[in-house]
């Protein structure tokens, strides 16, 4: 079995521990497990290039499992995670995980403010963020403090919604010119949203960020560069075909789609759409000097 393949070795064990002893826990387990499994599989050509025992950083880093396997893995790992607006269902989820990781509760360091307070100099190696960046507060100041907090020549590296592409992924709905008007015609099914454990919570967290805000926030840095790739989509096309969980995250009328354009590799084609205008943000912010 490949190292980075016994991430299922923990998941079977936190899976064994939540339905043994924590039933209401199941389902959202099995959500950031998936997105756990997805997060470890993007960063894994990242994590190739960096050193036995390098210093990273989990910008958001929810129930834990992906920090506590690469914890495993023999990385240096902190977990940056003040559960946020709509996210207090992580604190019960990250008790079992850290319980099941043999020692994280004393290996793994955890930081337990928001990612715009995050105030250390030169100290990781590598820092990466999934699904997290559209949940900040303040983009700028957390990208700032990230490329702060990396040594020179390290890289940031998230992914997350491109809010330019009209359409919101927490809530399956179409985004209508601005979020204010989006929740004026959606509210009721924002509210009534039944896969979220806190949808107005959620919902009230998002930032809409996107492409040009990124790049907007670089140039205005003068220490680093950014790189954004346009691969994401194909492999999310391709995930929501073969993943169940994240499948069932929506609706059958996309899902329809989403089978349909695989099925007849288009979506290898994606490859083309400029990074602007994709429903997903792939990027690399390397820190100059």
């Amino acid at each position: 079995m490949a190292l980075a393949d016994t991430i299922f070795e923990l998941i079977e064990a936190v899976r064994a521990e939540i339905k043994l002893h924590h039933p209401e826990l199941i389902s959202i387990f099995e959500t950031y497990a998936a997105e756990a499994v997805f997060g470890r599989q993007m960063i894994d050509a990242d994590l190739k290039q960096l050193q036995p025992a390098a210093s990273i950083i989990e910008v958001g880093a929810g129930s834990l499992i992906l920090s506590c396997q690469l914890l495993r893995e023999g990385y240096q790992i902190t977990a940056l995670e003040p559960i946020g607006e709509g996210f207090n269902h992580f604190r019960a989820l990250q008790d079992v995980v850290l319980k099941v990781a043999v020692n994280a509760d004393k290996l793994l360091v955890m930081i337990n403010s928001p990612a715009e307070q995050l105030n250390v100099e030169s100290r990781f190696d590598y820092a990466f963020s999934i699904n997290v960046m559209e949940h900040v507060s303040d983009e700028k100041q957390v990208i700032t403090n990230v490329l702060k907090a990396l040594k020179t020549g390290a890289k940031y590296r998230f992914i997350c919604p491109n809010y330019t592409f009209p359409y919101e992924p927490h809530f399956n709905i179409p985004t209508l010119f601005s979020k204010p008007l989006t929740e004026k015609v959606f509210k009721k099914r924002i509210l009534s949203h039944q896969s979220l454990a806190d949808p107005w919570g959620t919902w009230q967290s998002l930032n809409w960020i996107s492409v040009l805000k990124v790049k907007k926030i670089i140039e205005q840095s003068n220490n680093s560069s950014v790189m954004f790739s346009k691969n994401l989509l194909h492999k999310m096309l391709e995930r929501a075909v073969k993943d169940q969980q994240f499948s069932n995250r929506r609706s059958g009328w996309m899902n329809a789609i989403f089978k349909g354009v695989v099925s007849l590799r288009l979506h290898k084609l994606t490859v083309y759409i400029p990074a602007m205008a994709q429903p997903v943000i792939d990027c690399v912010v390397l820190k100059e000097h």
